[in-house]
C-alpha cells in the first residue's frame, strides 16, 4: 500500500484526489487544502472542492493559513507518508516539509514552459498546438523541480479553456497514480532553466481586449471565457465569437457584415464573427439586437 498526504484546492485537484481515493493500491492519509473563503455577492463561506470530497470519504482535512507552522510539520511527519502529492494547492512548500517525503507536483504544462499560476490559459493565449501535465519532484522554487514524467495532449484550434481544463484534469489524475506506482523506475530529469517561461495569476483586468489582431483576440476569448471574460474599453462584453479570418486589414472594430445570427467585425488584421454581447449592467443579448438598439450599421465602428 502506498501511503500519501494530499495537498490541493480547486476542482482540478479534487478530480485527481478522486482517482487516488478509488485506487486500491493508494491510501490517502489526510488532505491539506486552503481555508474556506467567502464566495459570491452574499459572501457565503464556502469549502474548497478538495475539502468537500475528503469529507465525503471520511478523510481528515487540515486548512492552515500557511505551511510554515511547526504544528503542520508535526502533523505530516507523524503520519510517515511515502509521498506528498500536490496539485494546485496554492502555496509553495517550505523545505522542512519537502524533506519529510518525496513531494510530487502535477503541473498543467510541459515544464519548463509556463511555470506559475495560469499555465492552461497561457497555452491557449499563445495559440499552442500542444500542452500537457508534468509530474515533478518539488523543490523550494516555483515549478523548478526535476521532471519525473510528462503526459502530452493536442489542443484543437477551437478548444475553450474549460474543455482543456477537463482534458488535463483527466490526464493528471491518470498520471498521478502511474507515477506513484512506478516511482522507483523513473529517472528524474533536471529542467532546462534557459527554456523556462512564466505565467502569472489571472486578474479581471486581463480581459480587456481590442480589435487589433483577430487571432490574438480569439485566443484571448478562448482562454478567458467564462472568467474573467473579454470586454472592450466601453464595458461591452464579447460573450460568443468565432475566428473568421486571420488575413485582411480593416478599421479596428469596423462592422463588415450583419446577419440574423451574427456580425462580422474587422480588426487591423483579420476578422472575428460575433454572436452575442453583454452591455454593462445588462443581460447577454444577440449581437443583432445590440446593433439595432445602438443603430449601428455596416461600416460603423463597434465600441
Amino acid at each position: 500500500m502506498i501511503n500519501i498526504v494530499y495537498m490541493g484546492t480547486p476542482d482540478y485537484a479534487s478530480s485527481i484526489l478522486q482517482t487516488l481515493i478509488e485506487d486500491e493500491e493508494i491510501n490517502v492519509l489526510c488532505v491539506f487544502t486552503q481555508p474556506d473563503k467567502p464566495v459570491g455577492r452574499k459572501k457565503i463561506l464556502t469549502s474548497p472542492p478538495v475539502k468537500s470530497l475528503a469529507h465525503e470519504h471520511g478523510i481528515e482535512v487540515h486548512q492552515p493559513q500557511n505551511l510554515r507552522g511547526e504544528e503542520t510539520h508535526v502533523q505530516i511527519k507523524v503520519l510517515r507518508p511515502d509521498f506528498i502529492v500536490v496539485a494546485a494547492y496554492g502555496q509553495i512548500l517550505p523545505k522542512v516539509i519537502l524533506d519529510i517525503a518525496p513531494c510530487i507536483n502535477l503541473h498543467a504544462s510541459i515544464l519548463p514552459h509556463y511555470r506559475g499560476a495560469s499555465p492552461i490559459q497561457q497555452a491557449i493565449l499563445n495559440g499552442d498546438k500542444e500542452t500537457g501535465v508534468t509530474a515533478m519532484l518539488m523543490d523550494v522554487g516555483l515549478d523548478t523541480g526535476d521532471i519525473l514524467k510528462i503526459a502530452r495532449v493536442e489542443i484543437p484550434g477551437m478548444m475553450m479553456v474549460e474543455e482543456l481544463f477537463e482534458l488535463l484534469t483527466d490526464v493528471a489524475a491518470e498520471l498521478s497514480a502511474d507515477v506513484l506506482k512506478n516511482f522507483t523506475s523513473l529517472k528524474p530529469q533536471k529542467q532546462d532553466d534557459a527554456r523556462a517561461s512564466h505565467c502569472s495569476k489571472i486578474t479581471k483586468e486581463k480581459g480587456l481586449v481590442s480589435f487589433d489582431d483577430a487571432r490574438t483576440l480569439y485566443n484571448t476569448y478562448r482562454a478567458y471565457t467564462p472568467w474573467p471574460g473579454v470586454y472592450l474599453r466601453s464595458g461591452l462584453k464579447l460573450k460568443k465569437m468565432s475566428l473568421e479570418s486571420t488575413e485582411g486589414e480593416y478599421l479596428s472594430g469596423e462592422i463588415l457584415e450583419i446577419s440574423k445570427e451574427s456580425a462580422l467585425i474587422g480588426c487591423k488584421k483579420g476578422a472575428v464573427r460575433l454572436y452575442s454581447v453583454q452591455p454593462a449592467s445588462k443581460n447577454e443579448m444577440a449581437v443583432q439586437a445590440y446593433l439595432n438598439g445602438k443603430r449601428l450599421q455596416c461600416a460603423d465602428i463597434l465600441v
